[in-house]
């Protein structure tokens, strides 16, 4: 019923083995601070033993102040030596493995220890803020401020690039470019949080350049074949989505564009109420069927895709013809074994620990970080 999960698939210069995919989680296990650790080592590990293809969590391009304090870098050596160790682990696993790099933009808080450190403020398309946000570890669990509209954007780009030269030698195979979630690249993607009137913002056009020239940059660096992009066109987290008209107009254009490139793959996340916020008494997203909506326009990249899907659905999509593969990433966290589950009809129900997916905050040490992590069951004689 799921065969069609199980044939190699090729993603531009990448050869995976199935096309059950594990997309970027975070964790927010990089104690004390930014370094992936060995711990992380294993998580990764054993994931990889049946992954096609494992991107990363994200991976902070420079410090920021995020919600997650243990969030990973990879914008000194120390951090590149710490993702080598991971990159390894997944490659002796047999496994493929892309860095997803990611800067927060206006989700990050100047008051953050990390933002502090870093000496610059939180930068973002245009001064509004972002509606939401929970900085537990902050005082008075403050939520999103105002940010700094960036004067150059072509600064945050570079760091895009570094990021990118970072992460080929710490190993990996390419590199996701994180352009959903709310994020820098969606910010600037959305007329709700770039009304820059310049030529990175205002028109459809104007407000995809970002996100192209990141594209740009990391292919400089990668080459196409080796690099790919996360996308979320119904918005909703972190408070973006336009009306419908204006984005399917910008992801017409955008998708297009970036189709064109050549990339390995454009993977455009599917609604998820997960995903999506109340506010001010309604869901924030706009909810349409992404892949009816753009898959035609994608002919130089492959197609992937993720957002609930069930396994049979999964299988159903890649054999007509409508995705090649899928990602997932909630069953990945408590199925460290979910394509050999997949595989061989075991069940994936094991639920997922919401108190520590983002780290447990009874305890501070490695060992205790194991909890909700490293320790879900695998599933007993999948062959």
């Amino acid at each position: 019923m799921t065969q069609s999960l199980f044939q190699p698939i090729q993603i531009g210069a990448v050869t995976l083995r199935n096309r059950v995919l594990m997309s970027a989680l975070t964790r927010n296990r990089a104690l004390p601070t930014n370094v992936p650790n060995d711990l992380m080592v294993e998580y990764y590990r054993q994931r990889a033993d049946s992954a096609g293809l494992i991107v990363s969590e994200g991976i902070l391009i420079c410090q920021q102040g995020t919600e997650w304090p243990h969030a990973p870098g990879i914008w000194n050596k120390q951090q590149i030596n710490g993702w080598k160790n991971i990159t390894d682990a997944i490659h002796e696993a047999g496994s493929q493995c892309f860095a997803q790099i990611w800067h927060l933009g206006r989700a990050s808080h100047p008051d953050a220890p990390e933002q502090i450190a870093s000496g610059q403020p939180v930068y973002a398309p245009s001064a509004i803020p972002a509606r939401g946000g929970k900085f537990r570890f902050l005082p008075g669990v403050p939520g999103y401020v105002t940010p700094t509209e960036i004067d150059n954007p072509m600064r945050l780009v570079a760091l895009h690039k570094q990021a990118a030269i970072n992460a080929k030698e710490a190993g990996f195979d390419g590199i996701e470019v994180h352009g959903a979630g709310g994020y820098l690249i969606h910010q600037f993607l959305d007329s709700g949080s770039n009304i820059r009137t310049d030529s990175w913002g205002g028109s459809f056009e104007n407000r995809s350049r970002f996100g192209l020239e990141v594209l740009r940059v990391v292919i400089d660096v990668w080459g196409a074949d080796r690099v790919g992009i996360k996308l979320d066109p119904t918005g909703g987290y972190n408070d973006m989505g336009m009306p419908l008209e204006e984005t399917l107009e910008t992801y017409n254009y955008f998708i297009a564009q970036v189709d064109q490139l050549g990339l390995a793959y454009i993977a455009i996340q599917r609604y998820s109420e997960f995903n999506d916020p109340i506010i001010e008494g309604k869901r924030r997203a706009v909810q349409h069927d992404v892949v009816a909506a753009y898959s035609h326009l994608i002919k130089k990249s492959t197609l992937l895709s993720n957002g609930n899907f069930t396994p049979e659905e999964a299988a159903e999509y890649v054999s007509e013809g409508k995705i090649s593969g899928v990602f997932w990433g909630r069953l990945w966290i408590s199925h460290p074994d979910l394509a050999k589950r997949i595989r061989y009809g075991k069940p994936v129900e094991t639920p997922v620990d919401m108190q520590t997916v983002y780290g447990n905050m009874d305890g501070m040490t490695l060992d205790d970080q194991r909890v909700g992590y490293t320790d879900y069951p695998f599933a007993e004689n999948e062959a």
